[in-house]
């Protein structure tokens, strides 16, 4: 389920990293601990027994201790795919190491279609705000798709705002933007 709900966040970003193993290679790299994709930066969210959304989120400080081995051992031959996919992506993977000291970064947070606008999301981000304040983080960080309107309007009504857009050239699009929120 990480691994869905990690992709859909993502808007396919993993599928097309890791190909058709990346359930697989996803779930695999859950099971160890301390790095950006394991099983203690995660929470799922449940309604009627069943599992409707996950966010994940870390520390700036554990970011930067950050080791892709797990994912690469857990992807074995698509690990080559992997490191093309992150030489062509370079730049905007590049954007984590701008995260501030005493940032918590929300790495990704999903709901299931049918209960969007339901209160799923809210209570994942205050799941999410709640280790922030017990990691001692001043502010909650994150990317979100410039495109991505109503993740955005939630990320706003919870008092976010933009900080930044990404690329910062005149004449290309913003793709992704970067709100904060002071904790």
């Amino acid at each position: 389920m990480y691994a869905h709900y990690l992709d859909q966040a993502a808007e396919g970003f993993f599928r097309f990293m890791l190909g058709s193993r990346v359930a697989d290679i996803i779930a695999t790299a859950y099971t160890q601990p301390d790095h950006d994709f394991s099983y203690q930066n995660v929470t799922f969210a449940e309604h009627e027994k069943a599992i409707v959304g996950m966010a994940s989120g870390y520390t700036a400080e554990r970011h930067r201790r950050f080791s892709e081995q797990p994912l690469k051992q857990a992807a074995g031959s698509p690990a080559l795919r992997m490191k093309s996919v992150g030489i062509l992506c370079a730049p905007v993977l590049r954007l984590l190491s701008t995260l501030a000291d005493g940032d918590f970064y929300l790495e990704s947070i999903a709901v299931d279609k049918a209960l969007r606008g339901e209160g799923v999301g809210s209570t994942l981000i205050d799941h999410i705000e709640d280790r922030a304040n017990a990691a001692g983080a001043s502010r909650l960080s994150l990317y979100v798709s410039a495109k991505n309107e109503g993740a955005r309007k939630l990320y706003e009504r919870r008092g976010m705002t933009v900080e930044s857009g990404w690329p910062r050239l005149i004449f290309i699009p913003q793709l992704l933007v970067r709100m904060t929120k002071t904790l």
